[in-house]
């Protein structure tokens, strides 16, 4: 198993309406290869003054390979720049 998780920063307001079309559009991509969303929520406590994520993603994926299938399909790539130009996303990989 491996794990995607993300953190998102929303530092322009006025970006939120196109991160929420990314986030309909991802979903279905990200469950075609195997991926199942665990958590989704903004509901995220810090306890670090310098990392204040607004937004937490965690997705299991069968395996790494199948992950970077998913983020390196044509699908994906499609609407990747609908995230890149809306928050800033910090992601990492976690394998078991």
């Amino acid at each position: 198993m491996c794990y995607f998780i993300i953190d998102t920063y929303i530092d322009n307001p006025d970006s939120r309406g196109c991160y929420d079309e990314y986030i309909q559009k991802v979903k279905p991509i990200v469950e075609k290869y195997g991926g199942e969303y665990l958590i989704r929520s903004e509901k995220v406590t810090s306890l670090h003054p310098n990392r204040t994520p607004q937004r937490v993603i965690i997705i299991r994926f069968p395996s790494k390979e199948i992950l970077n299938q998913c983020f390196a399909s044509e699908k994906y790539k499609s609407i990747m720049q609908m995230r890149t130009e809306s928050v800033d996303a910090r992601a990492i990989i976690v394998e078991e």
